[in-house]
């Protein structure tokens, strides 16, 4: 950090203007004996710096800047100015005190700066000595003259070192309350002071969140706003098919009831016709009915005239009919003078019914629009049901909707066999009848007079699963932990699986849920348990559907290490009987026999592994034994071979009884090799304990308490207990022990 000093350089008369009392042209020696008389007071600024350095700091070590020299520097050289402008002393004053400032902010103790006043002050002292008589005046003139310059030297001054700090002061902390960088030299003495700051470097995190969080909400408005538009064009194009839809509808209608008017016409027409020639044939038959009266009348006048006119009286008298007679029997018949019928025609209403139902039928309510089917909500669906929920985001007059569904794994099945469809009143419907943790494609059309809605997006639906199969044989555990393993209900693969834990107490049953294990990708969990404790726990199947349904509960008691056999692992002479827990073996004329095995069965030991033990810390078990039978028992690796006998490898560590002619023997095996060791009392129950953090397996004789021998072996990997028949006879396992006492002896 550089400062000019501009106080003790020709420099610093440009700053100040000419005294126009002619003060200002006083000689140079008058004005660097006015520096040496300010350059003997630097006490004051000596303990400023000093007090100063204890502030810079505490500041560097608030702010994280103690390992920054050079902002402490600065925050120095800031803090110097600040006392020099509040230092009340004359203007040469001033150029002495702020000298010795910066001397004191550059040296490193006040013996260095001591030595440097020192330096500059030999020839100023030697004129003083010259001019003492005249000190006092001019010491009093100095100070007018300073006074009087200091409104605008000052003031240069002032904007120089201002303009100096800002270019080489950097801010370096955040205002919170003002949301402005500055500099941690303002929070303690400048404007800042009562507000509240963060470190920079913070406060530009904690910035970038906020501005990370914005653009999260604004990715999703803009997925929204598309969404919506996407919805915009289908209405778009529901709007163009309900219209064609709307336009043949009323065409047909139309049609069909022109066509009606037209029959009506027609009929109407006709029967008109029909009454006409009826009423033109009465008409007609009744004047030609007229016309031969009248010819009748006419010969008969005719004729009796004529005979009227004979002068023969004789014969006119001896007539066979007279016509006297003639013209009364004629005059006896009646004469029908009435109109068979009227002119005027029938007055017929015609029937306008069918073809204003017609008319009444074109309804101007259009189509339905198509409706938005929802995802599947949480917790939806069982194992054979499902709720479907969709919507209708228009003022549609619906009368009921039409859900159809199939079987996502049938696709290529025909629809007759794979399409199901209901109709329902309401915007949901629960599906029933359907298979566990299976995916089903729904789609829904809305209905109404006029017409069915185009169908929706279709959507996928998920049934929950079945309950998983606890594999109860497969369960380990020990004091503390416990290994569950299960297989799934479902032949298509689940989500996750979660675990419930129900403590078993005196007072209740243990059907409260004490823990759940919930995001278990496997089939196996491992779970960590209080000691001396019973629990029972259950086993969930989830998916996008929901969870099944509870397993069938299974029993762990953490009083001491529980394992099982490995069926896989037995030999084919070997026994499991029902408990489980005991192996018995009739026969050995042919070890090798040539009865099926397993993959993973011993083909030679006639023997049998029981489930890893992955739990660290100590294990406990005891095996029941009998005298006569020869038998290995102990542990192994997984990988131990199956074609060779326990204890003969280095992946096997057993106990070994061999009945001989003189005694029974005792061999701790491991590699082939075993010490000397004589048991004077055989043994008919055996401890084994197993302690993965000290490297060790131990023997005992359970009966009485009494240590056979440990092997102390660094296990590379988990264990698995061991035991194998080298006679007919029996082994009775025991597991879930605690730990005894005595072992710790």
């Amino acid at each position: 950090f550089y400062h000019m000093d501009l106080y003790g350089s020709k420099e610093r008369f440009d700053i100040f203007p000419e005294d126009p009392s002619g003060q200002g042209d006083r000689s140079l020696e008058d004005t660097r004996r006015d520096s040496a008389l300010s350059s003997e007071k630097p006490q004051p600024s000596q303990e400023a710096g000093y007090d100063l350095e204890k502030e810079v700091a505490e500041l560097a070590k608030m702010y994280g800047l103690d390992e920054d020299r050079e902002k402490e520097l600065e925050l120095l050289g800031g803090r110097l100015e600040m006392v020099e402008s509040r230092w009340p002393l004359a203007r040469t004053e001033e150029a002495g005190s702020q000298g010795a400032v910066f001397n004191t902010s550059k040296s490193s103790s006040p013996v260095k700066d001591q030595s440097t006043k020192q330096q500059r002050l030999p020839s100023e002292a030697s004129q003083d000595e010259d001019q003492s008589k005249a000190r006092a005046e001019d010491e009093a003139e100095s100070q007018t003259w300073s006074r009087e310059g200091r409104s605008s030297g000052g003031m240069s001054d002032e904007g120089s070192s201002q303009a100096v700090s800002e270019e080489e002061e950097a801010a370096d902390v955040f205002c919170s309350t003002c949301k402005m960088p500055i500099r941690a030299f303002d929070k303690l003495f400048g404007e800042h002071k009562d507000h509240e700051v963060a470190q920079l470097p913070n406060a530009v995190e904690s910035e970038k969140e906020e501005i990370h969080k914005n653009m999260c909400k604004l990715e999703e408005q803009i997925a929204q706003m598309e969404n919506f538009a996407s919805h915009l064009e289908e209405i778009f194009i529901t709007v163009e098919e309900n219209f064609g839809r709307q336009e043949q509808n009323f065409e047909v209608h139309y049609n069909d009831a022109v066509q009606v008017l037209a029959q009506k016409y027609e009929e109407q027409l006709e029967a008109l016709g029909e009454e006409k020639r009826q009423k033109l044939e009465a008409l007609y038959g009744q004047l030609i009915s007229c016309g031969e009266h009248l010819d009748t009348c006419k010969e008969l006048t005719d004729t009796t005239q004529e005979l009227y006119l004979e002068n023969n009286k004789a014969e006119f008298m001896s007539l066979p009919l007279p016509p006297n007679y003639r013209l009364k029997e004629f005059l006896k018949k009646e004469v029908d003078l009435e109109l068979s019928t009227l002119p005027d025609f029938e007055e017929r209403v015609i029937d306008f019914s069918e073809a204003e139902k017609l008319m009444n039928s074109i309804n101007a309510i259009p189509a339905p629009c198509a409706p938005v089917i929802n995802p599947q909500a949480p917790n939806a669906a069982t194992g054979t049901s499902l709720r479907v929920c969709w919507g209708l985001f228009s003022d549609d007059t619906v009368e009921c909707y039409q859900l159809c569904y199939k079987p996502v794994s049938n696709e290529r099945c025909s629809d007759e066999q794979a399409e199901h469809t209901l109709k329902v009143k309401e915007t949901y419907c629960t599906i029933t009848n359907l298979l566990p943790n299976t995916q089903y494609e729904f789609w829904v059309s809305a209905l109404n007079a006029s017409g069915i809605s185009p169908p929706s997006e279709r959507a996928v639906y998920v049934t929950a699963p079945s309950p998983p199969t606890i594999k109860s044989k497969k369960i380990r555990s020990c004091e503390n932990a416990a290994l569950v393993c299960w297989e799934s209900g479902d032949i298509n693969p689940v989500d996750s699986y979660m675990v419930e834990l129900s403590k078993l107490t005196d007072e209740g049953n243990g059907d409260g849920i004490t823990e759940s294990i919930v995001g278990i990708p496997n089939c196996e969990v491992l779970i960590h348990l209080q000691p001396a404790q019973s629990y029972r726990i259950c086993v969930r199947a989830l998916n996008l559907g929901g969870s099944s349904g509870r397993s069938e509960p299974v029993l762990i008691h953490t009083t001491g290490t529980y394992f099982c056999l490995s069926e896989d692992t037995a030999h084919p002479l070997l026994a499991i009987l029902d408990d489980g827990f005991t192996i018995a073996c009739d026969e050995l004329e042919n070890p090798e026999c040539d009865l099926p095995v397993y993959d993973n069965s011993f083909t030679r030991c006639i023997g049998i592994l029981g489930s890893l033990i992955p739990f660290p810390g100590k294990h406990y078990w005891e095996v029941d034994v009998e005298e006569d039978t020869e038998y290995r028992i102990g542990v192994a690796f997984e990988n131990t071979p199956r074609h060779g006998y326990l204890g003969a490898n280095n992946s096997s560590w057993c106990m070994r009884h061999i009945i001989t002619p003189s005694r029974h023997k005792y061999e701790f095996l491991h590699s082939g090799m075993t010490p000397d060791i004589r048991i004077t009392i055989p043994p008919r129950r055996i401890g084994i304990l197993l302690d993965y953090e000290n490297c060790r397996l131990s023997f005992f004789n359970a009966d009485i308490a009494q240590h056979l021998y440990a092997f102390n072996s660094r296990f590379q990997h988990y264990v698995h207990p061991c035991f194998a028949l080298e006679t007919p006879g029996i082994l009775r396992i025991h597991t879930g022990i605690a730990i005894p006492p005595w072992t710790a002896l």
